[in-house]
């Protein structure tokens, strides 16, 4: 019996994304899992507070469309199986919550930039996912591209 049998990747379409691709495909190739990508879309509303006076429709779905194909490339650099690759348009934190109740996922993988001071007091994805997931998280201390 295996400890993950279904493993979310959550995945911010940064550089420092490969660094998350081998940890993920170790468990899930471990574990035989089955595992999903997922890329959450803030809305471009949540950005200007709801009040812009313009139709953000067509930009939104650039950055939709962008997403899928950048998502799609990092599943072909996985060299592991994706059984489902999500694009999704809200709250990130949220999201993957969701998410992960609804898929009833046993390991959400989520990358961590380790920030102190006032990053820190802030938060980050990393610890809000962490602080209201329904399985276990694992953090991936990622280093920034120089």
């Amino acid at each position: 019996m295996s400890l993950y049998g279904k493993i979310l990747l959550a995945l911010d379409l940064s550089a420092e994304c490969d660094q998350l691709i081998g940890k993920a495909r170790e468990i899930a190739s471990a574990n035989s899992a089955e595992l999903y990508l997922l890329h959450v879309i803030e809305p471009l509303s949540f950005a200007y507070g709801g009040d812009v006076p313009m139709d953000l429709t067509t930009i939104q779905e650039q950055l939709d469309e962008h997403a899928h194909s950048r998502l799609k490339k990092y599943a072909e650099k996985m060299d592991y199986p994706v059984k489902e690759q999500m694009v999704i348009t809200g709250h990130t934190e949220t999201e993957i919550h969701r998410l992960a109740k609804e898929k009833e996922f046993d390991l959400i993988v989520v990358g961590s930039h380790g920030r102190h001071g006032l990053a820190l007091l802030l938060g980050s994805t990393a610890n809000s996912v962490l602080h209201g997931a329904s399985c276990d998280v694992l953090a991936v201390r990622v280093h920034e591209e120089k």
